[in-house]
C-alpha cells in the first residue's frame, strides 16, 4: 500500500461521510411531516416509544441525531424522561439499518440478479435520477428526493473507494498485528468507542469496519468487541448536546450512555465466557459485510431485549446519577437542538405562539375591564401580560428567523412566515392592552367620569372588539379558514363604530355633557380599540395566506370580497348586532 492508496482511502472516507450526512439531512426534510406525526402519537406506552425511536432512526440513518433530538424534546417539555428512554432504546436498533444497506457492497456472485443487487450496478442510475430531480424539478419534495438518491450514490461510491484502497493492507504485517491486538475484547471495545467518538456516528464507524473487512484481516474475534465499543462512542454526541440543558435533558443523555455501557458490559462478559469455554471456530474467520451487519443487529437487539423491561430501573438509576438540585431550574422554552429537525422545531414554535395568543387575549381582556373598573391588581396583570408578549416575540422571532434560514419544505417555510407575521400582531395587541390600561388609569387617577351615553356606546365597541379577538384567535389556533373569513367584515364594522363614537363625542362636547380632558382619553382608547381590530384582521389574513400559499397579506385582503361570497351578509349581520340604536 503506497501513498496514493492512502490518499484514495482518505478521499473515499470523505465521500462516505459526506454522502451519509447528505442523505440523512434530505431524508429528514422529506419525512418532516411524518416525524411530526410520530411525535404527536407518542405516549407512555413502552413498545410504542421503542418503535418510534426505531422508525425515526431508520429514516434519518443516525441514532446520534435521534438522541440529540430526544434531548431537545425533553429539554423543551415535549417528552418525559420515561418516554425518552423508550425512544433511545428504539434508536439503537434503528441504527442497524445502515449497516444492512452498506452490506450490499459485499454481495458476490455471477448471476444477473446478484449483479443487479450490487451498488456498482444501480447507484449510477440513482445518481442520474437524483441529479435530474435536484437540478430540473422545482418541487422542493422532489428536490429532496433527488438529494436522497445523490447522497446514497455518494455514500456507496465512497464505501467502494475505501474498500478498494484498503485491499493492499492485507499484505502489511503491521495491519495484521493491529487487528490481532483487537482480539483482546477490552482493547477492541476501546478502539471502537474512540473511533466512533471522533466521527460521532456509529453507522459511519460500522461502515468503516465493513470497508476494512475487505482486507480479509478483520476476524469476528476483533470485529465483535469493536462493534460493542462503537455503541459507547456514539453517546458522545448526546452528552455534548446536553450541555446547558435542564436536569431531565441531561438525564436523557446519560440514559443513552448508561444503556450502552450496561449493554456492552453484559454482552462483552458473555462474549468472553463463550470465547474462553467454547472457542468457536467462527471467531477466527474473516468477517464479511453481512457478518458485521448480523453482529451489529444481534448486539443491539440483545441489549434492548435485556434492558427494555428494566426501563423504570434505568430511570431511577439515572435520577440518582443526576440528582435534583435545590435551585429552581429554568426550562428553555425553545431549544436550538430542535433545529436539527425543522419540522419538530416548527411544531414547537406553533405551540408557543398559541400560548402567546392565550396570554395576549387575557391581557387584552384585563385591559378592557380596567377602562371602567380599574384596580391595581388589574393594572399589574396587564403589565405582566404585556411583558410576556414582548418576551414571546423576542424568543420566537429570533428562533423562526434561524429556522427559516435552514433548508425546509415549502409548506414549513409558509408556516414559518405566517407565524412570524402573526407574532408581531399578537405583540402589538398586547401593547394596545397596555394603552387601554393607561387610559383607565388616567380616568381613575384624575377622577374623570364618562357620561352614561359614552359608557353605553363604549360597551358596544368593546363587545365587538372582544368578538373579533375571539374569532381571529380561534382561526389562528385551529387554522380555520371559515373563521378567518368572518374577521374582515367585523373589522369594518369596528372602523365604522369608531368613527360614530368619535362624532358622538364631539356632539356631547358641544352640548357640554363631556369635558375636554375626558375627550383626550376617549380619543386614545378609541384609537387603541380600532387598532386591535386591525391587528386581528392581519392575523386572519395570515391564516388565509397560509391556506392559499401566498405571503402577500394585502393581496389576500383585496380578494376577500371576491372569495368570501358571504362578506356583505356577514357585514350586515355584525352591523345589526353592534348597532348603537336603542334595542
Amino acid at each position: 500500500m503506497d501513498i496514493f492508496d492512502v490518499l484514495t482511502l482518505i478521499g473515499g472516507l470523505c465521500l462516505f461521510l459526506f454522502g451519509m450526512n447528505l442523505m440523512g439531512e434530505a431524508l429528514e426534510r422529506r419525512a418532516g411531516s411524518s416525524l411530526r406525526m410520530l411525535l404527536g402519537k407518542l405516549t407512555s406506552n413502552r413498545m410504542l416509544g421503542f418503535l418510534t425511536g426505531l422508525a425515526v432512526t431508520a429514516v434519518i440513518q443516525s441514532s446520534s441525531a435521534t438522541t440529540v433530538m430526544v434531548v431537545g424534546f425533553v429539554n423543551s417539555g415535549l417528552l418525559t424522561l420515561g418516554q425518552a428512554i423508550n425512544v433511545i432504546m428504539g434508536a439503537n436498533v434503528g441504527t442497524t439499518v445502515t449497516a444492512w444497506i452498506l452490506s450490499l457492497g459485499g454481495i458476490e456472485g455471477d448471476s444477473l440478479f446478484i449483479q443487479l443487487l450490487k451498488p456498482s450496478s444501480f447507484t449510477p442510475i440513482l445518481a442520474l435520477i437524483g441529479i435530474i430531480y435536484h437540478m430540473f424539478l422545482k418541487d422542493s419534495k422532489k428536490k429532496d428526493t433527488g438529494m436522497i438518491f445523490l447522497g446514497f450514490a455518494t455514500l456507496m461510491f465512497g464505501m467502494e473507494t475505501m474498500s478498494d484502497a484498503v485491499t493492499g493492507l492485507k499484505d502489511v504485517p503491521q495491519f495484521q498485528q493491529l487487528f490481532l491486538a483487537f482480539t483482546n475484547p477490552i482493547l477492541g471495545a476501546l478502539a471502537g468507542a474512540v473511533l466512533t467518538a471522533i466521527i460521532q456516528s456509529s453507522s459511519a464507524s460500522v461502515g468503516i469496519l465493513q470497508a476494512l473487512s475487505a482486507t480479509g484481516q478483520v476476524t469476528y474475534a476483533a470485529a465483535i468487541p469493536i462493534i460493542m465499543g462503537q455503541n459507547i462512542g456514539t453517546c458522545i454526541t448526546a452528552i455534548l448536546s446536553s450541555v446547558g440543558t435542564n436536569k431531565n435533558a441531561k438525564r436523557a443523555a446519560v440514559v443513552h450512555l448508561m444503556f450502552n455501557i450496561i449493554g456492552t458490559i453484559i454482552c462483552l462478559t458473555l462474549f468472553c465466557i463463550v470465547k474462553a469455554l467454547f472457542a468457536p471456530a467462527i471467531l477466527g474467520e474473516s468477517a464479511t459485510y453481512v457478518g458485521i451487519s448480523i453482529c451489529h443487529t444481534s448486539f443491539n437487539v440483545l441489549c434492548t431485549a435485556i434492558l427494555l423491561p428494566s426501563g423504570n430501573l434505568l430511570e431511577k438509576l439515572v435520577c440518582k446519577l443526576v440528582p435534583d438540585t435545590k435551585e429552581p431550574e429554568t426550562v428553555a422554552e425553545l431549544d436550538e437542538r430542535l433545529l436539527a429537525t425543522p419540522s419538530i422545531a416548527l411544531q414547537r414554535c406553533r405551540s408557543l405562539t398559541g400560548e402567546m395568543a392565550d396570554v395576549t387575549a387575557q391581557t387584552l381582556h384585563n385591559g378592557l375591564t380596567s377602562l371602567l373598573n380599574y384596580s391595581p391588581e388589574l393594572a399589574q396583570s396587564v403589565r405582566e401580560g404585556e411583558a410576556k408578549t414582548d418576551h414571546y416575540e423576542d424568543i420566537l422571532g429570533t428562533y423562526l428567523v434561524k429556522l427559516s434560514s435552514l433548508q425546509i419544505s415549502e409548506s414549513d417555510s409558509s408556516e414559518a412566515a405566517m407565524l412570524l407575521n402573526a407574532l408581531n400582531d399578537f405583540e402589538r395587541i398586547g401593547d394596545h392592552a397596555l394603552n387601554l390600561l393607561e387610559a383607565g388609569e388616567e380616568l381613575y387617577d384624575k377622577g374623570l367620569q364618562l357620561s352614561d351615553a359614552a359608557k353605553k356606546e363604549l360597551s358596544v365597541l368593546v363587545s365587538a372588539v372582544e368578538e373579533i379577538v375571539a374569532v381571529s384567535f380561534q382561526a389562528f389556533r385551529d387554522n380555520d379558514l371559515t373563521a378567518a373569513y368572518q374577521v374582515e367584515p367585523l373589522e369594518e364594522v369596528i372602523d365604522d363604530l369608531k368613527e360614530k363614537l368619535r362624532l358622538h363625542h364631539i356632539l356631547r362636547l358641544q352640548q357640554g355633557s363631556c369635558s375636554i380632558e375626558t375627550g383626550f382619553v376617549w380619543s386614545d382608547l378609541l384609537t387603541a380599540l380600532e387598532r386591535v381590530g386591525d391587528h386581528c384582521s392581519n392575523i386572519a389574513g395570515c391564516v388565509i395566506d397560509f391556506h392559499h400559499h401566498n405571503l402577500n397579506t394585502h393581496e389576500a385582503f383585496r380578494s376577500l370580497r371576491v372569495e368570501n361570497e358571504n362578506f356583505d351578509d356577514q357585514y350586515a349581520a355584525y352591523a345589526r348586532k353592534y348597532s348603537l340604536k336603542e334595542g
